[in-house]
């Protein structure tokens, strides 16, 4: 039972209201007790508006649901794009297109002026959290001869050791792409056999060919300082990066310059994640969420573990110190810039109550956040995250302006409390829901003064597409859907409505994740896609992704692309009420079984982790082993496609369930090494990650907005009840 105090009329779990006494209100100057009271204050308001927020979206459901029901029962055109768009103007769904003007000040130069990859990180692991963080620099070399992106043909296998055709494989590879990023006047870079800093009048680079001739960068501003001669520091597309120099290195001893490594500035800012990628479902798990998040807002957040038999302890990374062109002293971060994402509006949390009942998380969320980052906004921390006094949150699953609206006067009440300057509290709007998208523009107009980022979020706005159609009939199979006309419509518009609204310049305009952190080289040879797209970030999975992403923005200059797509034509509305339906679908048994069991198995897979380990996002392994990153939104779409086939009757409830317990049995084969997992097969019934799995898709039509949290959280805590 959770001990709880009694605090301005709320009844607040101990251990959250010691965490806010002990650890985040010394040194801030604000009470405790005012923290509480102006909670207390902005739930008599914020809740019962949050509430009518969420009947509003069951509303809107039951609208479509009805007008999808009518049409089918009347044999008129279900996929009449027309008619669909004059119903929902009229329900109110589709409001008036809005044009809007950011105007957001005080926003640091990672998002607002440079383009680069973007981590996203579960806050909950010490570990992860901190590698993101210190994403910022990161080894070519060794992003390289790590991954797949170097072949292992021909002898250059990874190996237990250093193989050293393999490392030359990957020296060629370097110096073509510095080729590239930083041509010489004359000459290549494997033609260079010395990098040195002269001097004698102020600070200059002198780079010596194989033939005895010097030259330079080709750009005159390419080479912007170093350090102790040994690190050379140069700039391309505002992204920096590092030539380090050293002979007797085992890895420079074999490079005619000495050089031993390239150091790319990579995750220009990372998300650590309290929604998606977390499983928090008690005032516990809160309580250690908030924390992680405080300790890197006051720099001492700190994690040891065990590697290749070593005591391992991770630290934030320092700042990096350079001697400049003028010779003066050139601080550069050594961290990526953090934004936090909150939850949603939907959930609620039992860390603090309100005449008996948990209160929304958002808002709980909203309070905590940024209390903890008060000590980076005062400078009370370690490090410096945010150079302009803003505090980065991430909003997601805002469906429509009035949510974006909520969210705003959220912000303020918090800046009240906390005696903040008006719109120190940044926001971010994950554009992921259908009723954003169809409305980005107003939604935008909504957070003028502090929108800092739109992201698009292809799998939940995937999950949501098909829920929202759900009476419409089936959809189009999971690897059919990215080929949708709605989709690519849904990427361009966002772009389009972001440069309409002058984000260029002022803030992020962002791309989905690269699930296949195994397959980098794939990576490599799609993922410029997104910079070509005029996105100045895309989320990468890991920090070796973001090295190698980070070549992508120094092949395509993303503000010259931003600039040459301000005068297209945008795309049709209509575009995007295309709904992804298969009406004329012929599929055959074995098409109809295959599809079902590469969602039933990633939905195992995932769930069992959650379930169990209340691991919130993972590399799981799909059905032929290939290890995909899975989260709530992974899980959203593959639930709600299979409810959507089973309420149309492309299969029944029998295939199913046998196909949840075959590929039951397949997911414990893939868990039989770790000797903590508990199997699913055959005790079906008293397997509660089994039982979670099945609610998620024989309830899926009934979940709110087809979202995973409520039966998740639900079967988590069971699972906590019963260890």
């Amino acid at each position: 039972m959770t001990q709880r105090l009694h605090i301005h009329g709320l009844d607040v779990a101990k251990s959250l209201a010691e965490l806010i006494a002990l650890d985040i209100a010394p040194g801030t100057g604000i009470e405790p007790d005012q923290f509480w009271k102006g909670l207390a204050t902005a739930l008599q308001e914020l809740a019962p508006r949050n509430r009518a927020l969420l009947q509003r979206r069951d509303e809107l459901q039951r609208l479509i649901d009805s007008y999808y029901a009518k049409r089918r029962d009347a044999g008129e055109d279900l996929a009449d794009v027309d008619a669909l768009e004059h119903f929902l103007k009229e329900i109110g769904y589709l409001e008036p297109e809005t044009t809007a003007t950011v105007v957001t000040e005080n926003v640091d130069a990672e998002i607002a002026l440079v383009a680069g990859p973007q981590l996203v990180v579960p806050v909950l692991n010490a570990r992860y959290a901190l590698n993101a963080a210190n994403a910022r620099w990161g080894s070519l070399y060794d992003a390289l001869y790590g991954s797949d992106v170097i072949s292992e043909l021909h002898g250059a296998e990874k190996g237990s050791s250093y193989n050293p055709i393999r490392g030359q494989k990957v020296v060629e590879y370097v110096a073509a792409q510095l080729n590239e990023i930083l041509p010489l006047k004359s000459g290549k870079h494997e033609d260079v056999v010395a990098y040195s800093i002269d001097e004698t009048q102020g600070v200059k680079l002198i780079i010596k060919l194989a033939d005895g001739s010097t030259t330079a960068f080709a750009d005159k501003n390419a080479f912007v300082g170093h350090h102790q001669e040994q690190v050379i520091l140069c700039r391309h597309h505002g992204l920096h990066l590092e030539l380090h120099i050293d002979p007797q290195s085992p890895i420079g001893q074999h490079h005619p310059a000495g050089l031993k490594d390239v150091v790319m500035e990579a995750a220009l800012t990372t998300i650590q994640d309290c929604e998606d990628s977390v499983a928090a479902v008690d005032a516990d798990d809160k309580v250690e969420v908030y924390r992680q998040w405080l300790g890197l807002m006051q720099g001492n957040l700190s994690d040891r573990f065990e590697k290749s038999g070593k005591i391992i302890e991770r630290q934030l990374a320092s700042d990096r110190y350079y001697v400049d062109v003028n010779g003066d002293t050139l601080k550069l971060s050594g961290r990526s810039l953090m934004l936090v994402r909150n939850v949603g509006h939907l959930m609620t949390t039992d860390a603090v109550m309100l005449d008996g009942q948990p209160i929304p998380e958002g808002i709980l969320d909203a309070f905590m956040t940024s209390f903890a980052a008060v000590h980076d906004v005062k400078n009370l921390g370690r490090y410096q995250n945010s150079k302009t006094g803003s505090v980065y949150i991430v909003k997601p699953k805002m469906h429509g302006p009035e949510e974006v609206e909520f969210t705003v006067d959220l912000f303020a009440a918090v800046e009240e409390t906390l005696g903040l300057p008006h719109a120190t509290l940044k926001i971010g709007i994950m554009d992921e829901e259908r009723r954003t998208t169809l409305n980005l523009g107003a939604c935008i107009a909504k957070a003028q003064d502090r929108l800092i980022f739109i992201n698009t979020g292809f799998l939940d706005r995937t999950g949501d597409e098909i829920h929202t159609s759900m009476e419409a009939g089936p959809m189009v199979r999971k690897n059919e859907m990215k080929a949708q006309p709605w989709i690519q419509a849904y990427e361009q518009w966002n772009v389009d409505q972001g440069l309409a609204a002058g984000l260029k310049g002022r803030a992020q305009i962002g791309k989905g994740m690269w699930a296949k952190p195994d397959l980098m080289a794939d990576m490599l040879a799609t993922k410029a896609e997104h910079p070509k797209s005029g996105a100045n970030c895309a989320w990468v999975p890991s920090p070796t992704a973001a090295v190698l992403h980070a070549l992508h923005y120094h092949q395509v200059n993303v503000s010259d692309v931003q600039e040459s797509l301000q005068s297209r034509q945008s795309q049709e509305l209509k575009t995007l009420l295309q709904v992804p339906l298969a009406l004329d679908h012929s599929w055959s048994t074995p098409e109809i079984r295959q599809e079902i069991e590469n969602n039933a198995q990633g939905i195992l897979g995932y769930v069992t982790r959650w379930i169990q380990f209340g691991i919130g996002c993972s590399k799981v392994p799909d059905i032929n082993d290939i290890g995909l990153m899975e989260d709530r939104a992974t899980l959203r779409i593959s639930a709600q496609h299979i409810a959507n086939w089973l309420h149309h009757r492309v299969c029944t409830q029998d295939d199913v369930m046998d196909i949840m317990k075959r590929m039951a049995v397949v997911v414990d084969r893939q868990n039989a090494g770790d000797v903590h997992y508990q199997p699913m097969a055959p005790d079906f019934e008293k397997s509660i990650p089994f039982q979670a799995s099945c609610d998620l898709v024989f309830k899926g039509r009934e979940q709110p907005n087809g979202y995973t949290e409520p039966l998740l959280h639900h079967y988590r805590r069971l699972f906590k009840s019963q260890q």
